[in-house]
């Protein structure tokens, strides 16, 4: 019989004298020693990859090093990743990347307690809705200088940036200039018709000069909520993206060559930024699908 020496009398016990204290059938006692003998060790589920961790860390740091973007989380390694062939999920992704330190630094938002906005500020199409807004960088021998955009909601694309060392009205609208040019092909009156631009209450966007000039072009005005940045969040968010990308990480001699440099940006976002919600596509691919598949669709 198997015994087992007790800690406080120091004597031993028999299983039967055990399981009698207990009252337990002996039954029970052996097939649970019975079913922890034959226990395996628990192992994942499901097929089996093709990369150990090791190997996907090293794929992780080789897209990281050869990307042309700057602080990029797990998502956009992971979309890229696929476009090479190396299957995995996102969370690993994001295990790998965070046990190794290569997340980038997220910033933590306010709470607030109450959002009027609520609606949505994506439209269906392309050159529905555009939105702009502008930020301030410095120079080194200029000193500072005045940023304006403008971003389509649709296709999240950069469609007019602008540099000038004023920011005035007349600056606020060179954005809207470039975008009516190359996606309506021109610049007259009511050309532009059938398209809103969202803005904020800025002196700029609410003077008569840039509201009768949008007028001319057919654009509707929608100014977005007072203290709701949310309205206009496709500039805002491309403002961040400006600003992590370009002037928080580069030096500019003059505005001139700020403004270069914009314009070699906006070609670069457009081709090759992967937006989320379009599944990982740039905003030139999801422009250009959306009219082929309106082609198809007729």
């Amino acid at each position: 019989m198997t015994v087992k020496e007790s800690p406080s009398s120091q004597q031993c016990y028999g299983i039967s004298k055990v399981c009698q204290a207990l009252e337990l059938p002996r039954s029970t006692f052996y097939h649970r020693k019975k079913s922890v003998e034959k226990e395996e060790p628990l192992k994942k589920r499901g097929p089996k990859t093709a990369y150990t961790d090791s190997l996907l860390e090293e794929k992780i740091k080789h897209d990281l090093e050869n990307s042309p973007w700057k602080g990029e989380g797990h998502r956009k390694v992971w979309a890229r990743l696929r476009r090479e062939g190396i299957f995995t999920s996102k969370k690993r992704v994001l295990r790998l990347m965070r046990e190794n330190g290569l997340l980038a630094v997220a910033p933590k938002g306010k709470s607030r307690s109450k959002r009027e906005h609520k609606g949505t500020i994506i439209p269906d199409a392309p050159d529905k809705m555009w939105g702009t807004d502008m930020t301030t960088t410095l120079t080194v021998t200029e000193g500072n200088a005045s940023i304006f955009i403008a971003i389509d909601h649709f296709t999240a694309e950069c469609v007019g940036i602008h540099a000038a060392k004023r920011g005035n009205r007349f600056e606020a609208l060179e954005p809207l200039r470039q975008g009516v040019k190359e996606h309506f092909g021109g610049f007259e009156k009511g050309l532009a018709s059938g398209l809103s631009l969202r803005h904020d209450h800025g002196s700029q966007y609410t003077s008569f000069d840039f509201q009768d000039e949008i007028q001319f072009l057919g654009i509707v005005s929608s100014p977005s909520y007072v203290r709701e940045p949310e309205c206009n969040g496709c500039a805002e968010r491309f403002i961040r993206t400006l600003k992590e990308q370009v002037l928080w990480i580069e030096r500019f001699e003059t505005v001139e060559e700020l403004r270069l440099a914009l314009l070699e940006f906006k070609k670069r976002y457009n081709k090759e930024w992967l937006i989320q919600r379009h599944q990982h596509r740039s905003p030139e691919q999801v422009r250009k699908d959306f009219y082929v598949c309106q082609k198809m669709a007729a």
